[in-house]
């Protein structure tokens, strides 16, 4: 397992990929590689080992708490912290002051975005597709946090130049924070273009007062020997971005 370097003491950041040494076999191809998604047509069995596998590995840290949700592409977020919720939880952000409690987004093209402050006391996770972010998931997990922020990772998304979007995708933005025109660059087709969610991300996490923001030099899309996308084929698994304090 792989984490982020950079980030306060304790805590521990990171990216599942396509291949992990315990990932089992699929009958469909689609699906091959070590996929954590329910949702997405793969034998729930096999889904709940990888889940597993995972769960081992942060066990070894100590971790004794891991929050998985249905998400849903809003700008909806909850703070678990003693609490265990008994109904999976909605929603696209995710917020805890609790040790050992990992905190999971999935993504398959998505952006995910996991915050922090300076302390190493607070941690967030959530799932920003452009969606969310236009709506709001990063301002939105912010206000949820009783500590100001401090530092953000940005999670392997699909790059600009893979990225096309219509012009309503543009204004939803744009309308909002005018500055972020210079994201979008003009499509080979008439009302097309390309978007670059890191640099919307950036963009809006520096508005809010995050400084350090680290990661967004992957490209989901393009890199198919290390992620899934979703654009690339719309039958496949999912990543989970991590997140926890020890």
């Amino acid at each position: 397992m792989q984490f982020v370097q950079g980030l306060p003491q304790g805590v521990f950041v990171g990216q599942t990929r396509v291949h992990h040494e315990k990932m089992l076999a699929s009958a469909q191809p689609e699906l091959a590689g070590f996929n954590l998604a329910l949702h997405v047509g793969d034998e729930a069995k096999r889904v709940q080992q990888h889940r597993m596998a995972l769960l081992q590995e942060f066990a070894e840290f100590g971790v004794d708490k891991v929050t998985w949700m249905t998400q849903t592409h809003s700008t909806i977020c909850h703070t678990i912290n003693e609490d265990i919720p008994f109904q999976a939880l909605e929603g696209d952000g995710l917020v805890t002051r609790r040790k050992a409690h990992a905190l999971m987004m999935m993504t398959a093209d998505c952006l995910p975005v996991v915050l922090g402050n300076a302390d190493g006391t607070e941690v967030a996770n959530l799932h920003a597709g452009w969606r969310g972010l236009a709506g709001g998931i990063v301002e939105n997990t912010i206000a949820a946090m009783q500590t100001q922020p401090t530092w953000a990772w940005l999670g392997a998304a699909i790059s600009q130049p893979c990225f096309e979007i219509g012009a309503e995708v543009k204004t939803a933005f744009c309308s909002k924070y005018p500055e972020l025109d210079s994201a979008f660059q003009a499509g080979k087709k008439t009302g097309k273009f390309y978007a670059d969610l890191y640099a919307i991300a950036r963009f809006i996490l520096k508005q809010q007062g995050v400084e350090l923001v680290l990661g967004g030099d992957q490209c989901s899309y393009s890199q198919a020997e290390e992620y899934f996308s979703y654009r690339r084929e719309a039958k496949t698994g999912r990543m989970a971005t991590f997140v926890f304090m020890a």
